[in-house]
């Protein structure tokens, strides 16, 4: 079992200064070079030719009082751009010439007797590929004189309340006129152009990411290998987070370890797995590079799946290799998601649980029933990559429009797929007894669904299989390490415990 993790000990190179646990591995300066100006390029072919672009590194954030802090998370655009990992910093970027500054000021001895030494921000401004450093005044002034002369400014969507607040102070905008600084500010051909350059991997992200699937495919295994009836699924969850810790990694998001697999994101609880329970393990580890993986694996608690969870579980699997046959450059994933839903309707139909024309089953959206959710989403510095900047911005771009279809319109990624993107591939079947009884009583795609049938199978509850992938110039690559996940080597897997 420990093998399987040490195994993977190799792919770790962090780099560390002195210990502080802010700095997080960073790739060369050249790198972030190529990215400024693959930006710059990007927002000329919107358009933008002149201005400056704000940036903020992320705040630490109070847990109950102002020194006790949850663990930090430096934004993602962030570390896209510059890659450290301290908070309270800000970066410019004037479009037109391509200059860049960091801004922050230099830690007192009062900072340095709690943290240790620290890098001066020159240092760490010469390892991002950033012309110069300033103290954090000198952003005030900046931003200042920008107004002053009505000279385009530009920042990206806030996510967090802090920030906010930040950007509020630094543009004197008071709590009131937050909107009209997003209004003023957050221009979508901004977002768009982000969006465009970030979306596409390079060598150095994929490898990343690679390492981040590799090492949560291990820790899935050993869970795999490891579960007994009686382990609560809070003593699942918190396996996964001690493999991580001990690959010096962090959670790409909360774990989802339980056995109520038809609650889509369900919190571990006390509940102790018993044989006849389905177990569903949704997690993943985040590289120190900020990179993530995200797998799902459903198992059987027993050694055996029961007859109605194998069933569905093949159906499940089917679904899931039909659809990873299909990613290509080229196609939309609104239809791979649709690939995915019709190979669900139809093993459904060949057990009885629904009837007529699969593909007209599909178009009336019978089958999300149970299949709720979207096939997948974009990976990268965050587990749902660049969400933040907008949902829609990311998944549909201005090539689509979000359906309002159940099921559809949780669809995260829709556009058309190209080399270079990151994404998952996670098909779910789940018997949620409140949906059914909901869509039963109104009487919804009736001509499709047998909800006398179906209410027998209920006690399945729900299952997932997800996996990440990387779309080539030919087809499209599974990440990290092969990973049988059919019905017989799941139950091979767990025979022995």
């Amino acid at each position: 079992m420990q093998n399987r993790i040490l195994a993977f000990s190799n792919l770790l190179q962090i780099d560390h200064y002195l210990g502080n646990s802010y700095n997080i591995r960073m790739f060369t300066r050249e790198i972030y070079i190529k990215r400024k100006e693959a930006f710059i390029r990007a927002l000329c072919e919107r358009g933008i030719t002149r201005g400056t672009f704000i940036l903020l590194a992320n705040s630490e954030s109070p847990r109950n009082y102002p020194s006790n802090c949850y663990p930090f998370r430096q934004d993602s655009s962030w570390l896209y751009f510059v890659g450290t990992g301290f908070p309270d910093f800000g970066y410019s970027l004037d479009i037109e010439t391509g200059r860049t500054c960091l801004y922050a000021d230099e830690p007192s001895l009062d900072d340095i007797i709690w943290t240790g030494e620290l890098p001066s921000s020159k240092e760490l401004a010469y390892k991002a590929g950033i012309d110069y450093s300033s103290p954090f005044s000198a952003l005030h002034s900046l931003v200042a004189d920008r107004l002053a002369k009505q000279e385009p400014l530009f920042i990206l969507p806030s996510y967090r309340s802090e920030q906010a607040d930040k950007l509020a102070e630094l543009f004197s905008q008071g709590d009131s006129a937050r909107r009209d600084l997003l209004r003023q500010f957050v221009d979508p051909r901004v977002i768009l152009a982000l969006v465009g350059v970030r979306e596409i991997k390079g060598p150095e992200e994929i490898a990343e990411i690679e390492r981040a699937v590799a090492i949560t495919k291990a820790i899935h295994e050993d869970l795999l290998h490891s579960l007994e009836p009686g382990w609560t699924e809070k003593a699942a969850a918190d396996y996964v987070l001690s493999r991580a810790s001990a690959q010096g990694c962090e959670l790409s998001f909360a774990t989802i370890a339980t056995c109520r697999g038809a609650v889509l994101h369900n919190s571990p609880t006390g509940y102790a797995a018993t044989a006849q329970d389905t177990f569903l393990l949704d997690a993943g580890v985040e590289m120190p590079s900020g990179y993530a993986g995200d797998l799902t694996t459903t198992f059987p608690v027993g050694p055996r799946l029961g007859t109605q969870a194998r069933a569905i579980y093949e159906v499940l699997y089917q679904a899931f290799e039909t659809t990873a046959r299909a990613l290509a450059p080229g196609v939309r994933f609104i239809d791979i998601h649709k690939t995915a839903s019709l190979a669900i309707a139809k093993g459904l139909i060949s057990l009885g649980l629904m009837r007529g024309d699969p593909h007209e089953a599909v178009e009336a959206g019978a089958h999300a029933l149970f299949f709720p959710h979207g096939l997948g989403h974009q990976i990268g510095l965050d587990v749902h990559d660049m969400e933040g900047l907008g949902e829609d911005y990311v998944g549909y771009g201005e090539e689509l429009r979000r359906s309002d279809q159940f099921g559809l319109r949780s669809l995260r990624l829709a556009k058309t797929l190209k080399p270079g993107m990151v994404h998952s591939v996670e098909p779910g079947i789940y018997f949620i007894p409140q949906l059914v009884q909901k869509w039963r009583a109104e009487n919804i795609c009736k001509d499709f669904l047998k909800y006398d049938i179906i209410e027998k199978w209920m006690s399945v509850g729900g299952m997932r299989i997800e996996e990440d992938w990387c779309i080539t110039e030919s087809g499209a690559r599974r990440l990290g390490p092969a990973f049988d996940k059919k019905a017989e080597a799941l139950e091979k897997a767990r025979s022995g415990i």
